[in-house]
C-alpha cells in the first residue's frame, strides 16, 4: 500500500538516520527492506550516487536480448497490456534478466524523462549489488513479489519512484527475470492494486513460457529421439503392440545386415525371418530379458549377440503368440543388441583400467610400514588430497590404488599418470584435454583430459616433483576451483576428482630451490604419508620373497618349492637401493634361470654378492647381517624416536614393556 506524505517524511527521517548517523537499531521499517539495506551496505553501494552508472553497451544489450528472447517474447504482450491500462498515471514497465539488467522498457516521453534521470533505462543494471535496495534487485534477492516506495530505496536518486516487481520463473522454478512497474512517487496512491496486477501478469508470462517450451519440445522430439538412437553404440529396435518396427537405428541395421528403409513399418518376424527362433521366443515370452546370449542369422551367417528386451506394458509377464491376430493389451517392446565381440572388448578396456590393489594386498608386518598403511586407510575414508612420499620402488602406486579402492569412489574411474614419463609439451593436454584446432595435430572434435575423464573418481599423479612450474600453476587452479578448461577451449568444466600424488623428492628442498610451488605443495599435502624403503623393513623380506615366488612361478608356469637359506641371507644383507621393485626383479631373474625347484645362491646377480659384508654407498644404508641385527636396529631406532620412553616405544613396536626390557638386555641396549 502506498505511503502518505506523513509516512514519506517519516521514511525520509529514517533514511537520513541510517545514512547520516549510521543508526541501524530501532528502525521501524519492514524486515525485507531492513535486510536489503544491510546487504546494500555490505555490497559497498554508495547511497548518494546521483544516478546509475552501470550501463552496458548496445552490443552487450543485444547479446543479452538474444539470450533472453524466450522471456521477452512471452513478456512483451503482457507489458503492453499493463502499460495501456496504467499509462495515464505515468507508469513505465520494464523486464529485467536474472542479473538485474533491464532488457526492455515501455513508457512515454514523460516517464522516460522522469526515470531516465537516474538511468532506469534499457541496459542499466538494477541488482542490489549495483544500486542497493530497489524493486528489481529486491525481487531477485528474496525471490518474491515486492514494492519499494520513495525513501525505501537505498540510493537517494531513486527515492522519487514507487516500484512494483515480481520474479518470473521457468518450469523448474529458476528465476528468469523480473517484471516491474514504476511510476513517480506522487502517483503511487492511485496504484493500491498495482502489485496484484503485476503478479497476475507475471503468472501469465510464466504460463506462456511453459507453453513455448512444450511446443518447442514437441517440434524437436523426433529429431532428438533419432539423434539419441544414433548416438548409442548398441543396436536398438522399438516395436508397437503388434511388433511392427517403429524405430530402428543404423547400428542395428548394420549388425543384422538389413536396410533401414526395408524394415520400418514391418513386422519384426518378417524382417528377421523364422530362422531366428531364439529372438522370437524372447519376444513371445513377454518377459523382460537382460543379457541373454543368442545367435541371429544374417546374410553372412550367424552372429552372437547379447540381447536386452523390455516389454512396454503394465503387467510383469504376458504370454502371446506372434502369429495370433488377437494380441494382449501391450504398447510394444524395445530390443537392445550388443555384438559379443565388441562388448567384450569394451568390458576388458574398462576393467583393465581399474586399479587391482587393495590394502589386503600390501605385504608387510614392519611397524613403520603398518603405520603408513594405517594412515592410508584413514585417508581412504576422506576425499582430501593425499601425497605419498618415498623412494622409487617402494610401492607408492600400490598405495594409491588401495586408497582409491577403499574409498567411496571405488566404483568410479581411476587414472594414473607419471609426470616424468610424458613429454613437457604434451602433459598439459594429457591432464586437461584440448579442443579441436588447439594445436597442430589436435584430434578432430578435441579430446578430454584425464581430470575430465576421472570425474567423481581419483587421479594419481606419480613423480609430481617433475611437473614443470607453469603446469604447477594450472594444477593449483584446478584444485582450488574444481574446474578444468581444455586447451583452446572457453567452456569451464566442473569436476569432482580426488587427487593422490607421489614423489621420491624432498619437495621442501625443491621449494627452497624454486623448483616447486609452496602453495601447490600445501594443497597436495593435506594428508602426507611416508612409505619406508625396503632397507628399513628387512623383516618383511621373507614374506615378500614368498609372495613373489608364488606369483611369478604361476605366471611363468614354474614349480619353485624352496629357497636356499644362503639366498635368504644374501637378500637380507643387501640394502636394496631399488626397493621392492628391485627385489621383485631379482626373484623373477633367478626363477627364470633356475633349472630345479630350489633357488640357489649361484643364480643371484653379482651386486648382491658384492654387498654382503659392506655398507652401501647410500647414506641411509646399514649392514644387517641377520634377523637379530634387524631387530636390534629397529629397537634402537624406536628408542631414539621416542626419546627412550619405554612405554611409547613398546606401544609403537606392538610388544609389552617386559618384552622390550628383555630384548634390550639381550642386545645390550642401555
Amino acid at each position: 500500500m502506498a505511503l502518505n506524505e506523513k509516512q514519506r517524511e517519516e521514511m525520509l527521517s529514517l533514511w537520513e538516520q541510517v545514512h547520516f548517523q549510521n543508526k541501524t537499531e530501532d528502525i521501524s521499517i519492514s524486515e525485507d527492506i531492513r535486510d536489503s539495506w544491510e546487504r546494500s551496505k555490505q555490497h559497498g553501494v554508495d547511497p548518494f550516487i546521483p544516478k546509475n552508472y552501470y550501463i552496458i553497451t548496445k552490443k552487450e544489450l543485444g547479446e543479452k536480448t538474444h539470450q533472453n528472447k524466450e522471456l521477452l517474447n512471452a513478456a512483451l504482450p503482457a507489458m503492453e497490456e499493463m502499460y495501456s491500462l496504467l499509462k495515464e498515471f505515468n507508469f513505465c514497465t520494464v523486464i529485467a534478466d536474472n542479473k538485474g539488467f533491464i532488457l526492455k522498457r515501455i513508457g512515454e516521453e514523460y516517464d522516460l524523462v522522469f526515470t531516465g534521470g537516474h538511468n532506469f533505462v534499457e541496459g542499466s543494471n538494477w541488482s542490489e549489488e549495483v544500486m542497493g535496495t530497489n524493486a528489481v534487485g529486491l525481487a531477485l534477492a528474496i525471490d518474491k513479489p515486492c514494492t519499494v516506495y520513495g525513501y525505501e530505496h537505498y540510493c537517494r536518486c531513486a527515492s522519487t519512484s514507487a516500484c512494483f516487481s515480481v520474479p518470473i520463473h521457468d518450469t523448474k522454478n529458476n528465476i528468469l527475470g523480473v517484471l516491474n512497474l514504476t511510476c513517480p512517487y506522487i502517483y503511487a496512491s492511485n496504484s493500491v492494486h498495482t502489485l496484484g496486477m503485476v503478479v497476475s501478469a507475471a503468472k501469465a508470462i510464466e504460463r506462456e513460457i511453459a507453453l513455448q517450451i512444450a511446443y518447442q519440445t514437441a517440434i524437436n522430439a523426433n529429431i532428438h529421439l533419432r539423434a539419441i538412437m544414433e548416438s548409442i553404440i548398441e543396436g536398438l529396435i522399438a516395436m508397437d503392440q503388434k511388433f511392427t518396427i517403429t524405430h530402428i537405428n543404423n547400428r542395428a541395421c548394420d549388425m543384422l545386415e538389413i536396410n533401414l528403409d526395408n524394415c520400418m513399418g514391418k513386422n519384426i518376424k518378417d524382417v528377421l525371418g523364422y530362422d531366428n527362433n531364439a529372438l522370437l521366443n524372447i519376444l513371445s515370452s513377454g518377459k523382460k530379458v537382460y543379457g541373454e546370449t543368442i545367435f541371429l542369422g544374417t546374410m553372412h551367417g550367424k552372429k552372437k549377440f547379447l540381447v536386452n528386451c523390455t516389454p512396454l506394458d503394465k503387467t510383469k509377464e504376458i504370454n502371446f503368440d506372434l502369429d495370433s491376430p488377437n494380441l494382449p493389451s501391450k504398447t510394444g517392446a524395445v530390443l537392445i543388441l550388443h555384438e559379443i565381440q565388441e562388448f567384450n572388448r569394451m568390458v576388458n578396456r574398462i576393467v583393465g583400467a581399474r586399479p587391482k590393489t587393495n590394502f589386503k594386498d600390501l605385504i608387510g608386518k614392519c611397524n613403520s610400514f603398518q603405520f603408513a598403511v594405517d594412515q592410508a586407510k584413514m585417508a581412504a575414508e576422506t576425499s582430501s588430497n593425499v601425497i605419498l612420499l618415498g623412494e622409487s620402488g617402494v610401492g607408492k602406486d600400490l598405495f594409491a590404488q588401495a586408497i582409491h579402492n577403499a574409498s567411496q569412489r571405488a566404483r568410479e574411474p581411476f587414472f594414473a599418470i607419471n609426470c616424468a614419463a610424458i613429454p613437457r609439451e604434451l602433459i598439459s593436454s594429457e591432464l586437461f584435454g584440448y579442443e579441436e584446432g588447439a594445436f597442430t595435430g589436435a584430434k578432430k572434435g578435441g579430446n578430454p583430459g584425464k581430470f575430465e575423464l576421472a570425474n567423481m573418481g581419483s587421479i594419481f599423479l606419480d613423480e609430481i616433483g617433475e611437473m614443470p612450474l607453469d603446469l604447477q600453476a594450472s594444477l593449483l587452479r584446478v584444485l582450488e576451483e574444481q574446474t578444468v578448461m581444455r586447451l583452446g577451449g572457453r567452456e569451464v568444466i566442473p569436476i569432482n576428482v580426488r587427487l593422490i600424488s607421489a614423489t621420491n623428492k624432498e619437495l621442501q628442498e625443491e621449494i627452497v630451490k624454486g623448483h616447486f610451488r609452496p602453495d601447490l605443495f600445501y594443497r597436495l599435502a593435506v594428508i602426507s604419508i611416508r612409505i619406508p624403503p625396503l632397507r628399513e623393513r628387512k623383516e618383511d623380506i621373507p614374506d615378500l620373497v614368498e609372495f613373489f615366488i608364488r606369483f611369478i612361478s604361476s605366471k611363468l608356469d614354474r614349480n619353485i618349492k624352496k629357497v636356499d637359506p644362503k639366498v635368504m641371507d644374501l637378500l637380507l644383507n643387501y640394502n636394496w637401493p631399488g626397493n621392492i621393485r628391485q627385489l621383485r626383479n631379482v626373484i623373477e631373474r633367478i626363477i627364470n634361470l633356475s633349472k630345479y625347484d630350489t633357488l640357489t645362491v649361484d643364480l643371484l646377480p653379482p651386486e648382491l654378492h658384492k654387498n654382503v659384508l659392506k655398507i652401501s654407498a647410500n647414506p641411509f644404508s646399514q649392514e644387517v647381517p641377520s634377523k637379530e641385527n634387524v631387530e636390534e636396529q629397529l629397537i634402537r631406532d624406536y628408542l631414539d624416536k621416542y626419546h627412550y620412553n619405554k612405554s611409547d616405544t613398546a606401544k609403537a613396536l606392538k610388544i609389552s614393556r617386559s618384552s622390550l626390557y628383555r630384548k634390550m638386555e639381550k642386545y645390550g641396549i642401555k
